[in-house]
């Protein structure tokens, strides 16, 4: 090989060098901070995810990390050997931008695992449950994020749009929406947008969920454009400042919503429409889309003296428990909230029953807010405890040592949310457990 070739190769391999090293090196040290953090995570119990999560069809991955980048919550991927990874997957809300920013397809969202499942309603692309001209949107079907529910919203009434519009009997609704948290607020704006007969009801106001968050907490979401509004550009936000914008939404769009009115059935009538008795009126319309959430459904304990009226499973007003001897039952991020908002009050005795040995699955922010308290001696954590009965003046619950008893003025109950199964199979909807399945 002659000198000049010999020189060609070795600028070659000395431009290879110089650029792929710090590359090369650059990557293994993202790579060591991804372990690092998954370590954590599990240690956290992030890695078992709760709901609707992202799974990386591996040997598909390429790993340029696009699904990493978009993610606005963080670490929910990480970059392992060369391709992405879930790392805490229970932090995942179910946004989606992960899954369309791969350019192989190589992520998909899926609910459950293979060893826990998730009740879902069984859907159609369009919204539409197996009971025709029965629709369902937002949280109830598996999305949690606001951004989603409000892009549902909208999803559902353009595909109502697309069919014919059948009788124009004035009697006839074109859509009846339940719920008005932001999925049913979403498809009220587009009816109204879209100049369709249209009523939605709520059981108690505006808002849904969100309204039993705790007081200024930190509500996750993303830019929406609402309909005869204009576009809302926050990424976080406070639960007030939201309330306050949907209200003023409500007052300047015109969208009418009858507050104070629950549902008790939806039944399929003989003219192909759908009757939906109500405890005010009983209406009928082609279309019914149910936005109602599943956390509106709090799940119980199943214990003596669960129906006390010293028994919450929401915490609105901290304040109004200055003084008293709560008692805080559960461990996730719900039940930390309320406990460090709780312990804020004057003269509030904060004590948590959690059925664990170490809090799992929450925030990392929160687990260094509950830690700081519980080091303070504002939060008092009973571990590895079981709730068996609650009385007007005190609790009896169980530990490794047998039963014992606890002076108590409140119980404030976090156990999640429960699918309204009841309502949903009496309305007709089939439910399926997914385990690991879009």
């Amino acid at each position: 090989m002659s000198t000049d070739a010999l020189t060609i190769l070795g600028l070659a391999l000395l431009l290879f060098v110089v650029t792929m090293l710090p590359h090369y090196w650059r990557r293994r040290r993202v790579e060591k901070d991804t372990a690092e953090r998954e370590e954590q995570f599990r240690r956290h119990g992030l890695h078992e995810p709760a709901s609707l999560h992202p799974i990386v069809h591996h040997g598909a991955c390429i790993g340029i990390g696009n699904c990493i980048t978009v993610c606005p919550e963080d670490d929910v991927l990480g970059l392992l050997d060369g391709q992405a990874r879930p790392i805490s997957p229970a932090r995942c809300v179910g946004h989606g931008l992960c899954e369309r920013a791969c350019p192989v397809d190589a992520i998909q969202l899926v609910f459950g695992t293979a060893k826990r499942g998730v009740d879902i309603p069984r859907i159609k692309e369009n919204f539409e449950t197996n009971v025709p001209g029965l629709h369902i949107i937002g949280e109830l079907g598996g999305m949690g994020l606001i951004r989603n529910a409000f892009e549902q919203g909208r999803q559902c009434i353009k595909g109502i749009l697309r069919e014919p519009r059948g009788s124009r009997d004035k009697d006839i609704l074109d859509v009846l929406i339940v719920g008005c948290g932001p999925a049913g607020l979403s498809a009220s704006l587009n009816c109204l947008h879209h100049k369709l007969r249209f009523k939605t009801i709520e059981k108690e106001d505006i808002g849904g969920t969100v309204r039993y968050y705790p007081r200024k907490k930190v509500v996750m979401t993303s830019p929406v454009d609402v309909p005869g509004y204009g576009k809302l550009k926050y990424r976080e936000i406070l639960k007030e400042e939201l309330m306050e914008i949907w209200q003023d939404i409500v007052a300047k769009t015109g969208v009418g919503i009858q507050t104070q009115e629950s549902v008790s059935s939806v039944k399929p009538t003989d003219d192909g429409c759908l009757e939906v008795v109500s405890n005010i009126a009983t209406y009928r319309a082609r279309r019914v889309i149910l936005a109602i959430g599943r956390r509106g459904v709090p799940r119980k304990l199943n214990v003596l003296g669960e129906d006390l009226p010293k028994v919450i499973y929401s915490l609105l007003e901290p304040d109004a428990y200055q003084h008293d001897r709560v008692l805080v039952v559960g461990g996730g991020d719900s039940a930390v909230e309320a406990a460090l908002a709780l312990a804020d009050q004057p003269g509030t005795d904060v004590k948590m029953s959690y059925r664990k040995e170490a809090f799992s699955r929450i925030k990392p922010k929160n687990l260094d807010l509950i830690n700081e308290a519980i080091g303070r001696g504002k939060v008092e954590v009973l571990w590895s405890t079981n709730l068996v009965e609650i009385k007007p003046d005190s609790v009896l619950y169980v530990n490794g040592g047998g039963t014992q008893t606890l002076r108590n003025d409140v119980v404030a109950i976090f156990a999640g949310g429960e699918l309204p199964t009841k309502f949903l199979q009496a309305c007709g909807v089939q439910i399926d457990t997914k385990f690991g399945q879009p």
